[in-house]
């Protein structure tokens, strides 16, 4: 039977919320070269996987209880915390990134009560610090956060420690690891381009220039 990180990966990789290109790259925002791009917004398109996710999601949450409201992190996280909040009858709040420039200039867009413990949703765990910006303006409303679930996670080792430094609690459906045994198992990728993926996980600014070295 496979484990929920597994089945997870295996959905994203069938959907192609997740591609693995590790002999061509992406290019992310920031423009470092990455051999893996991460869409989970794809997820909302197909509806099988998508009511897989949130009836994961909601096994999750339960044990990240007890919680009054969800806050999902604009944008990507906001689709997936409105059909978990829907899924669990629970209020639903979104934390935008910076506060809006006209009419009451809020940063925490809906109803949140005074107190109220909030679980926050997202969809990628990358450095962790679009989530944990919107911990903390949670935080300063007065909220008390439960913690993070979100879709997927790199693994990255700063990322952890960012989380355990603002002492909140990260949970995810599926992260790397779990990705690259599924690819290896559907050969999607070979024992040698795992070797090179798994390689870029631990330094993946290093990764990035010694591609753009390569391929000068």
């Amino acid at each position: 039977m496979m484990s929920i990180a597994s089945e997870i990966a295996l959905q994203l990789l069938q959907i192609k919320a997740i591609k693995l290109s590790p002999q061509t790259a992406f290019t992310w925002a920031s423009g470092l070269r990455s051999p893996i791009y991460c869409d989970n917004r794809l997820v909302l398109s197909n509806p099988e996987a998508r009511d897989f996710v949130v009836r994961m999601m909601q096994e999750k949450a339960r044990s990240m209880r007890p919680f009054e409201a969800i806050a999902g992190v604009a944008t990507a996280g906001i689709p997936h915390g409105v059909l978990l909040a829907d899924r669990m009858r629970l209020p639903f709040v979104y934390v935008r990134d910076k506060a809006k420039g006209h009419g009451r200039q809020n940063v925490i867009e809906g109803e949140l009560k005074p107190g109220a413990s909030v679980l926050v949703v997202e969809d990628l765990i990358s450095t962790g610090g679009s989530s944990l910006k919107a911990v903390e303006a949670l935080r300063e409303a007065g909220a008390s956060v439960m913690g993070v679930l979100a879709i997927f996670s790199y693994g990255f080792a700063d990322a952890q420690a960012a989380f355990e430094t603002a002492q909140c609690p990260l949970d995810t459906l599926s992260h790397y690891d779990a990705l690259l045994a599924e690819a290896v198992r559907m050969e999607y990728i070979s024992p040698q381009e795992h070797t090179l993926l798994a390689a870029w996980r631990m330094d993946p600014n290093a990764w990035s220039e010694q591609f753009l070295a390569n391929h000068a």
